[in-house]
C-alpha cells in the first residue's frame, strides 16, 4: 500500500515541481509580467510540501503496521494471598 501511495506523492509532486520550475522561469527571464515569478516559486513551494507530507503519511503508516508486531507476553497471575 505504501508503495502506492509513495509512487502518486511522487509523480504529482513531480509534475507540479515541473510546472512550477516552468512558470518561474518564464517569468523571470522572458515574460516582462513579473507576477508569474513568485506564482512559480509559490508552486515549488507547494510542490516541496505535497512531497514531504505524503512522505510523512507513508512513513506514519509503516510505523503503525510495525507496532502490532513483537511477542505477546501474559499477564502473570499473582499467587494467591499476595496483594498486587
Amino acid at each position: 500500500m505504501e508503495v502506492k501511495i509513495l509512487n502518486a506523492v511522487k509523480y504529482v509532486g513531480g509534475t507540479v515541481l515541473t510546472i512550477g520550475i516552468f512558470i518561474f522561469l518564464i517569468g523571470f527571464f522572458e515574460s516582462g509580467y513579473s507576477i508569474l515569478t513568485p506564482i512559480g516559486i509559490g508552486t515549488i513551494m507547494g510542490a516541496v510540501f505535497i512531497f514531504l507530507m505524503g512522505v510523512f503519511f507513508v512513513a506514519t503508516e509503516e510505523m503503525l503496521k510495525k507496532r502490532y508486531k513483537g511477542i505477546n507476553i501474559a499477564p502473570i497471575k499473582p499467587k494467591k494471598g499476595v496483594p498486587l
